[in-house]
C-alpha cells in the first residue's frame, strides 16, 4: 500500500528533522525551509497534505496558505499550520485563509498524528463516494473550494455535452488549467480521470433523458456526445449495469 505524501515546511532545522523522523514511518516526506521553495515542491509533486510553520523568512505560513488556497490547482490540499502564536487572532487569521487545522507549539505528536489521519481520511471518504455510481455530491465532506470546483466543472461539461470533441484537453482549456493540473485535481478529489468524469456526467444526463421519455435512444446518444447509439449503449451498460432500454423499463415499472 502506498504511503500518503506530506510536505513539511519550517525554517527551524531541528523542528523539521523532528517532524520528519516522527512521520516518515507512515508517510512519504518532502521538506522545505520557506514558503517560496515549498510552492515549487507543490507544483511539481503529488502532495496530499501540507504541514507549515507560520513564522518563516521570505514567505510566512499565512502567505503560503493564502497562495495555495487561492489557486484552483492546489486548494484541495489540506494545510495544517503550526505556530508559537497562540493568540485567538492568529488562529482566526489562519482559518480565514483556508487552513484546515491550526496547532499551537509546543504540541503533542499524538495530536498531530490524529489531525493528519483525520484530514487524509476525509479525503479518502470523498474519493470513495465518487467511485460509487451514480456520481454525485458528498454532503458534509467537501470543502468550500471543492464545492466551487465541482460546480464549475459540472457546469462546463454539461454546457458542452453534445460536443464530440470534448476531452481532457478541451476541458482543461475551458477551465483555464493545464492538462496535468486538471488530472491532479480531479484524481485527488475523485480517484477517476477527467475523461471518466466527462463520460460519467454524459451518462447521468442520458439517464435523465431516459426517465423523461421524450427522446429516442439514438437522439439521447447524440445529445450527450456519443458518436453512435452502439457506443452509447456499451458505455451505459458498463456504468449502470443495464442497457438504456432496461433502464427505461425499470424506471417505468417503478422498481
Amino acid at each position: 500500500m502506498n504511503k500518503p505524501t506530506i510536505l513539511l515546511i519550517d525554517d527551524n532545522e531541528d523542528m523539521l528533522m523532528f517532524l520528519q523522523n516522527d512521520l516518515k514511518a507512515d508517510y512519504n516526506i518532502y521538506t522545505s525551509t520557506n514558503g517560496r521553495e515549498a510552492l515549487g515542491i507543490v507544483k511539481h509533486n503529488e502532495i496530499e497534505l501540507i504541514i507549515s510553520d507560520v513564522m518563516m523568512p521570505e514567505m510566512d505560513g499565512f502567505g503560503f496558505c493564502r497562495l495555495i488556497k487561492s489557486d484552483v490547482n492546489f486548494n484541495h490540499i489540506p494545510i495544517v499550520l503550526l505556530t508559537a502564536k497562540n493568540t485567538l487572532k492568529a488562529k482566526i487569521t489562519g482559518l480565514e485563509l483556508g487552513a484546515d487545522a491550526y496547532i499551537e507549539k509546543p504540541f503533542s505528536p499524538e495530536h498531530l498524528h490524529v489531525q493528519i489521519a483525520n484530514l487524509l481520511s476525509n479525503r479518502s471518504k470523498i474519493k470513495l463516494h465518487f467511485e460509487t455510481p451514480p456520481l454525485g455530491q458528498a454532503p458534509g465532506l467537501l470543502s468550500a473550494e471543492d464545492e466551487k470546483f465541482l460546480y464549475k466543472i459540472n457546469l462546463t461539461i454539461s454546457g458542452n455535452l453534445n460536443n464530440l470533441d470534448l476531452d481532457v484537453d478541451l476541458l482543461a482549456e475551458l477551465l483555464n488549467m493545464s492538462r496535468s493540473s486538471l488530472y491532479r485535481r480531479i484524481n485527488n478529489l475523485s480517484a477517476i480521470t477527467p475523461n471518466e468524469l466527462i463520460n460519467t456526467i454524459r451518462l447521468k444526463k442520458a439517464a435523465e433523458f431516459l426517465e423523461q421519455g421524450n427522446l429516442k435512444i439514438y437522439e439521447i446518444a447524440e445529445k450527450v456526445g456519443f458518436c453512435s447509439q452502439t457506443h452509447f449503449g456499451q458505455n451505459f451498460l458498463k456504468y449502470f449495469g443495464m442497457t438504456p432500454s432496461q433502464y427505461t423499463k425499470q424506471k417505468n415499472s417503478g422498481e
